[in-house]
């Protein structure tokens, strides 16, 4: 098994200062937009240009991999006019930035079941995945129609249709791994969580395991350059144990211990 999807619980990951994995939730668009007396879509756009400057960010840090949720698979319980409106700024987005990705040596993938989104953008998302597939300075993730129960529930599903005579006692995490939507990627060494909310919704709910989790009130649009090195700072303080003691990462490291805590 690579490095890139080795669980955490198995073994531990390389760790430095910056995250070589950053996965974020993009909360607050709507709120953003009913702020300023404006329609909640009109938040949706505005999130854009957070998105632009967060991947900029990211490439000038040399983060390696940067996760986005950009549509939960509850996301369908939205007001339907608000539900066209990202469908179709998902789509409008692919087709104008994906050419500018390319450029800039960014590969993009897609997870999450993507066949309710109809063919025009199952089409576009093929297209931008093979048209990036060799570009290696910043791996962009997005997930759409996303759910953390369904990728570990469709990972199941292929190890058992791959293995029907599996036995039970014999199912492992190397079995499954390969089979999760980010198989490709290493687990998120930081999540950030935008609008104030603190909890993880359903995303990424196997990887971020032994995540660091920074929740931050700033609303989705207003999240730059400058907030995301405030995460990174917050990140940089924290120490990152995976099950050892503090003692033991001081003698790998041979400083002093900053506590025993759990």
């Amino acid at each position: 098994m690579s490095q890139a999807n080795t669980s955490s619980t198995l073994a531990v990951p390389a760790v430095g200062s910056i995250p070589r994995h950053v996965a974020i939730i993009m909360d607050g668009n709507g709120r953003w937009a009913t702020k300023r007396f404006m329609p909640r879509v009109a938040g949706h756009s505005e999130g854009l240009e957070a998105v632009r400057k967060v991947v900029e960010e990211c490439v000038r840090q040399n983060v390696q991999y940067l996760t986005l949720f950009a549509f939960s698979s509850e996301n369908w319980r939205r007001p339907p006019e608000e539900v066209g409106f990202l469908t179709r700024l998902f789509l409008k987005s692919l087709k104008k930035e994906v050419a500018r990705l390319a450029e800039n040596n960014i590969r993009l993938k897609m997870i999450g079941d993507l066949s309710r989104f109809g063919t025009a953008i199952t089409e576009m998302v093929e297209f931008s995945e093979e048209k990036t597939k060799d570009c290696n300075r910043l791996t962009l993730t997005i997930a759409a129609n996303y759910g953390g129960r369904w990728d570990i529930l469709q990972a199941m599903q292929k190890v058992l249709i791959g293995n029907p005579n599996l036995k039970a006692t014999d199912l492992t995490e190397s079995l499954l791994l390969p089979h999760l939507s980010m198989a490709y990627a290493p687990e998120p060494d930081l999540f950030i969580r935008t609008g104030g909310e603190q909890r993880v919704s359903n995303f990424l709910l196997w990887q971020l395991a032994y995540t660091e989790l920074y929740f931050t009130d700033t609303l989705w649009p207003d999240f730059d350059a400058t907030q995301l090195q405030k995460a990174f700072t917050w990140y940089a303080q924290r120490e990152r144990r995976f099950g050892r003691t503090s003692a033991q990462l001081a003698d790998e490291l041979n400083v002093m211990p900053l506590s025993d805590a759990v």
